[in-house]
This record gives C-alpha cells, sequence and structure tokens, in this order.
C-alpha cells in the first residue's frame, strides 16, 4: 500500500501517538463501538444516511461517504457535505460483524474521484437508496442516489456490491420531470419494490418559504414516483405528498399491507406536539402512492440519544422477522474530536409495532443489536468484517481472489488489533489458523485470543517481510485451545512505531 498521510491517519495517529507500543497488553482502545456493543456499526470510517437492503441472508447499509475535512492548521472543519461524492457500503449476515465493502465512486463530474467517477455527469452523491429486481431471470440491483439537491440518479450493478454502472449518463428525476415542480431539493431518495415487482421512488425535502406559518407547516415539497418496469425510467407524473412540518429523509416500507411514509420533521417555526421537531414522523396509506394519513413519530432525534444533535436519517427495513431502523449519530466524531462537526455514523436498533399498527418509540442506544448469528470461522473471512477494532483502517486491495472492490485492513502498528463476535469452533476445536497477509516492513506477529485483548491465547501467526505491502503470502500457525462460541481478538504485535502489515483474509481450520 501507499504510505499517504491522509486525514483519517491524521486522527488515528494524534489517537494513538502517546500510547505505548511495547506490548500487545497495552493494546489499544477502540473509539466508539466498544467489544460487547453492536453500536455504532463501524468505528474505523465514518457513513451517513444510510440505507438498508436485505439479500441473501445479508443485510447491506449503504451510506453518504461523510469523511473528515481539515482546515490549513490540521483542524477538522464543520462538515459541509461538499466531500461527499461517494458512497460507502458495509454488509453484515449477524448485525455484529459488518464487512467493508468500501466506498462506489459515484460522482464523475470535473473529475471528481480522479477520473474513477461513474456518473460523468453528477458533482456529489448523497443519501443512497438501492433496491433489487428480477429482470429476465436475473438479480439486478439498483442504486438510487441524490446529485446534492438538484436532481436523483441511478446506478445498476448484477451484485449488491457492484460492479457499478451509470444506465442513463444522466439523471433519472430533475427539476423538469413532471409532477416535480415545487420541490424545494431535489434529493433523499427512498425506493419500494411491491410484493407484485413494482418499484416506488421517494423524494424531495426542504421548505418553500421558512417565514411563512402554512409553508412550514405543510411544506407540500415530497413526492412519490412510479417507476418503469426497468427501473430506471418514470412512468406518468410525480404526485405530491403532504406530508405535515417535512423537512428531509423520505423513508418508505411496507407493514400488514400498509405503506409507511416516514420523514424527519422540519425545525422551523413553533410545532404542535404530535409533530416534534427533527424527530421522524411517519404517514399510513394503503397505496404505495397515497393519499397518507399523519400518524406519529417513532425516532427521537439523535442529539436526544447521544447528544450532539444534527439532522436526522433513516431507514426501516426487516430482516429475519425482525424489524429494524437504521439511522445516524454522530457519536465516532464526538469520540475522537470531543465535538461531532456534524460527521455521523450508522446505528441499528429495533423497531417495534403496536396492534393497531402503530410504531412505538424507537430508544437508540449504543448497545445496539445482540449478535443473531454465530460466524462460521471455518469459512474464509475478509478482514475487513469487523466486531470492533482499534488503530487499524481498510483500504483498497491487489490480492486475487477477493470480492468486488476487495479491501485489506493495513495501516497497523504494535497495540492495533480486529475482533469478531460469536465464532463457533465446535466441540473439536480448531487445528490451525491461516491469514493472506503482506508486509514491506519487519513484520510482526498476529496474535490469535479469545474473548477479548488480554483473554486466552490458542496461537500465534508470526508475519515476515514479504517484499512489499501488496505482495500477499498465504500463511499458517497451530492453534490449539479454540472449542465452542467465543469472540475472537487478533492483536498485532511487533517492534517500534511503524507500520506492521496488511491482511487480506483469514480462516481456521479443523483437521
Amino acid at each position: 500500500m501507499i504510505k499517504k498521510l491522509n486525514a483519517l491517519i491524521l486522527v488515528f495517529s494524534l489517537l494513538i501517538g502517546c500510547l505505548p507500543m511495547t506490548s500487545a497488553f497495552a493494546a489499544n482502545n477502540a473509539i466508539a463501538k466498544i467489544p460487547g456493543n453492536s453500536n455504532p456499526l463501524m468505528d474505523h470510517k465514518l457513513g451517513a444516511d444510510p440505507f438498508a437492503l436485505v439479500y441473501n441472508g445479508r443485510v447491506y447499509i449503504y451510506m453518504s461517504s461523510d469523511a473528515y475535512v481539515y482546515n490549513s492548521d490540521g483542524t477538522v472543519k464543520d462538515n459541509d457535505f461538499s466531500a461527499l461524492n461517494k458512497i460507502n457500503v458495509i454488509s453484515s449476515a449477524d448485525m455484529v460483524n459488518w464487512t467493508d465493502h468500501g466506498s462506489i465512486p459515484v460522482a464523475g463530474a470535473n473529475n471528481v474521484n480522479n477520473g474513477k467517477g461513474i456518473a460523468k455527469w453528477a458533482s456529489l452523491s448523497w443519501a443512497p437508496a438501492a433496491a433489487r429486481k428480477t429482470i429476465n431471470g436475473k438479480d439486478k440491483f439498483f442504486l438510487y442516489f441524490a446529485n446534492g439537491a438538484s436532481g436523483i440518479g441511478v446506478l445498476t450493478a448484477d451484485t449488491p456490491i457492484g460492479p457499478w454502472t451509470d444506465p442513463l449518463g444522466k439523471a433519472l428525476v430533475t427539476g423538469s420531470t413532471p409532477g416535480i415542480a415545487g420541490v424545494t431539493w431535489l434529493f433523499d431518495p427512498a425506493v419500494l419494490m411491491d410484493d407484485d415487482g413494482q418499484g416506488y421512488l421517494y423524494v424531495g425535502g426542504g421548505i418553500p418559504n421558512t417565514s411563512d406559518p402554512a409553508s412550514v407547516a405543510n411544506p407540500k415539497t415530497a413526492r412519490v414516483l412510479k417507476l418503469g418496469a426497468d427501473m430506471t425510467s418514470i412512468v406518468g407524473s410525480a404526485v405530491t405528498i403532504d406530508a405535515p412540518y417535512m423537512f428531509e429523509d423520505s423513508g418508505i416500507h411496507k407493514y400488514n399491507g400498509k405503506y409507511y411514509y416516514s420523514y424527519c420533521i422540519n425545525f422551523s417555526g413553533t410545532h404542535p406536539a404530535a409533530y416534534p421537531a427533527g424527530e421522524i414522523g411517519y404517514m399510513v396509506s394503503s397505496s404505495p402512492m397515497g393519499p397518507f394519513t399523519y400518524t406519529g413519530h417513532f425516532l427521537k432525534n439523535p442529539g436526544a440519544f447521544f447528544g450532539g444533535g444534527g439532522n436526522n436519517h433513516h431507514a426501516v427495513f426487516n430482516f429475519n422477522n425482525q424489524w429494524y431502523v437504521v439511522y445516524h449519530a454522530q457519536t465516532v466524531a464526538m469520540a475522537q474530536l470531543g465535538a461531532g462537526k456534524g460527521y455521523r455514523s450508522p446505528h441499528i436498533n429495533k423497531l417495534v409495532y403496536n396492534a393497531d399498527g402503530t410504531i412505538q418509540e424507537v430508544q437508540g442506544d449504543m448497545t445496539g443489536i445482540a449478535q443473531i448469528a454465530n460466524l462460521n470461522p471455518y469459512n474464509r473471512t475478509e478482514a475487513e468484517t469487523i466486531g470492533w477494532n482499534a488503530g487499524i483502517t481498510t483500504e483498497e486491495s491487489q490480492a486475487a481472489g477477493g470480492p468486488v472492490n476487495n479491501l485489506d485492513v493495513g495501516y497497523i502498528n504494535n497495540g492495533d488489533w480486529v475482533a469478531v463476535g460469536n465464532a463457533d469452533f465446535g466441540i473439536g476445536g480448531a487445528k490451525t489458523f491461516k491469514a493472506n497477509v503482506a508486509s514491506a516492513t519487519t513484520g510482526g506477529n498476529i496474535e490469535i485470543r479469545l474473548d477479548s485483548v488480554t483473554g486466552t491465547l490458542v496461537g500465534t501467526l508470526p508475519v515476515p517481510s514479504t517484499g512489499g505491502w501488496q505482495n500477499w503470502r498465504e500463511l499458517t500457525a497451530t492453534i490449539g485451545g479454540a472449542k465452542g462460541v467465543h469472540k475472537v481478538f487478533f492483536v498485532f504485535t511487533g517492534t517500534g512505531t511503524g507500520y506492521l502489515f496488511n491482511i487480506d483474509y483469514w480462516q481456521f481450520t479443523s483437521n
């Protein structure tokens, strides 16, 4: 890998520079996701405006690419969202261990993303939404995004992680789309794939006149559009959703045959108690195109749970017959910087319905969701599958045989670590451990420990120099004592204060 002093590494260096580097037992601390907790979903990078897609036993979370932006003196600027030109993707089968699938370089105008931008007409990619549809017997995936507040684009792929292409070469929805006139902010898409295979797109936001109480109370800036069978065209005219006190963040889901449109209530003026500022309100209809009836609210502003306040963005989804809401909060930025400065990270908590179909208030917390399935350590596991970590980050990898947009875990110093939750080694237990590694220095060691950074040591894999940060070698070590279900901590040790090695994937064997 190229050793460049980027913004993220600067932050990590400031955090760990004063810590001892002589022993794994002086291991670095997690930033915000503490072992045992499930929120935030990740803390080695940021991600905002999350949207969930469930496919083939996994939950995929698509996010705006929040990343720290710096002043010339090295201090972090307040987030102005001008750098959101990618979409970050993570996925999980168990709600604790999340695989980092990297960033989709969406925007391509004016050489954004160094010429790798997919949508050459777009300069930004905010607040994504994703859907799957079977077309001609083949699963196709559709990723909708906002070009700032000026229009909605769509990318397509054959898998939920890409590779992605731009089928239109232009925006799907613009200010000239029939029925869109009057929308202040044309952004924040949400997509619904109905049971009959018909797709619907929900967009919009803003207040036409914040000094007019009537405009604040009924902005009429939310829209629903019927998608064509190809999911990349619009049928007919957009229909207005008269969402009271609408601000932004369209959400849509279907429950018990009813359609739930949800959104962030605005902050302007004086509100009746039924429309609390900055919270997520919802409306219900018997039709995906409405009309919708305001019913209540179910998610407070993240500041009420974690401090930091800011905007509120969410998506409701069902996974393994349980309902959840994914949303963002400034928890990682507050832990790193002392103040969130508008930089967001994804969280998930359960969502519960009352018998009458109304939604109970969600309790946001750092505990999150208990792991719903054990990890199989005998399968190849990407090293960027992370339950908890300290000190590391991920980067693009040149290792062969990995997934689309393969990453590795890199920038590893002595005392850093990565952990996964609830791996089931079975009665017989593990006999060997192998990992694909690369190092341009003298390397170091991977200590395999159970349940904590100082837990039972069941094996150590020495990592020598391989002659380069992307010169990969698969190495094997003997394991003893790894039986039953445990959290697994990979603790990285070595000499000096430089980077030790990279990891592409790991796998245990039982024979």
